[in-house]
This record gives C-alpha cells, structure tokens and sequence, in this order.
C-alpha cells in the first residue's frame, strides 16, 4: 500500500531528524492518527502524512479542513492523558506532504503547527 510506505518514509525521516516515535496509526473513536512522536524540542506532535502522486488532487494543507483538525486536536489532547504519554513541553499537529520520486525515494515536506497550544 503506497499510503503506509508513505507513512514509513516519514517516520524514517522523523527519526533520523531526533524525533521520537511513540506511536503510528494510533486509533481512536473519531479516527486516526498517523504518527504521534515527541519533537527534539520535547513538543508531542501529531503528524498527519498527506500522499499526493500528483498536483490534480490540491496541495495537502488543502486536503485538512477544520473538522479534521478538531478531530485531530481531540485525539492528541485524549493521547495526552492517556497512560505511558511521556513528559512533554507543549502539543502541535504537523503536516507532512509527501510525493513519490524516482524509484523508492520520496520527497517530503514537513508543515509544522499548523496547529499549536
């Protein structure tokens, strides 16, 4: 599935960046969370990876509307108090645009707070 090895490309790059990943594909009632990890500056970040193969489909900060990001800001805040959720120095949720290149090489590119408290 192209989507989760879109998903695995950014955790690789999260990684390699200092980010610490705790969960991918975390579920909860209202959906999903694709990758929640703490940032190096210790924020606990929800990721939201968008696929996009082509431009036909809009830019990917266009495809995460207000309803995604309420649900989105609900689930980091349930995270948050769950049990195991480590210390952290703020919350955020990231975008992460994501295109295939040549062979198994992506293109990504990273959107911070698009929204933060």
């Amino acid at each position: 599935m192209l989507g989760l090895r879109a998903e695995d490309a950014t955790a690789a790059w999260l990684t390699r960046s200092g980010w610490t990943i705790l969960h991918r594909r975390w579920r909860y009632p209202e959906g999903e969370i694709d990758i929640i990890a703490i940032d190096p500056d210790r924020v606990l970040v929800a990721v939201e990876v968008k696929l996009r193969s082509t431009g036909r489909s809009g830019d990917a900060l266009e495809s995460v509307d207000r309803r995604r990001l309420r649900r989105l800001r609900a689930a980091l805040g349930r995270f948050r108090g769950s049990p195991g959720c480590p210390a952290h120095d703020g919350l955020r949720i990231d975008l992460v645009a994501v295109r295939p290149a040549e062979g198994d090489l992506w293109r990504l590119a990273r959107l911070p707070a698009i929204e933060a408290w």
